[in-house]
């Protein structure tokens, strides 16, 4: 996999405001906002940011959390993980393997999918392509 890596000021030129802040900033769009929450088309999801493959619709589920949720990713090097200390707690953040963009958070509080996973992601940071199949 071919790393992206640009400057500041190239991924600011790139990005909208809304996109940066999340990508480029962990940020987080509120709960329940996001355009792709109740997407349900066949497809793929990308990064917003560099177009790296995540995942696809197959894993998509409603885990009535306000954000785009899955189980897990497209292929196991698709996304990295990394402990997240912010706001008083630990969590793991989800981060684009490709370009470094956060994504999101993992929590392994989903009992009803295959993988026990729940892949929360920010509607701001995907990118939806729909598939034939």
């Amino acid at each position: 996999m071919d790393k992206v890596k640009k400057s500041d000021q190239e991924w600011r030129a790139e990005l909208s405001p809304s996109e940066y802040a999340v990508l480029r900033q962990a940020g987080t769009e509120r709960p329940g906002t996001g355009e792709l929450l109740h997407e349900d088309r066949v497809g793929i999801y990308r990064c917003r940011a560099c177009g790296g493959e995540l995942f696809r619709s197959s894993t998509k589920f409603e885990a009535h959390c306000g954000w785009p949720s899955f189980y897990q990713p497209k292929e196991s090097d698709a996304v990295e993980l990394v402990e997240d200390r912010s706001f008083g707690s630990v969590r793991t953040e989800v981060r684009c393997a490709r370009c470094g963009s956060h994504l999101g958070h993992v929590f392994d509080d989903a009992p009803q999918t295959p993988t026990g996973d729940r892949y929360c992601m920010n509607s701001v940071s995907l990118a939806f392509e729909p598939t034939d199949a």
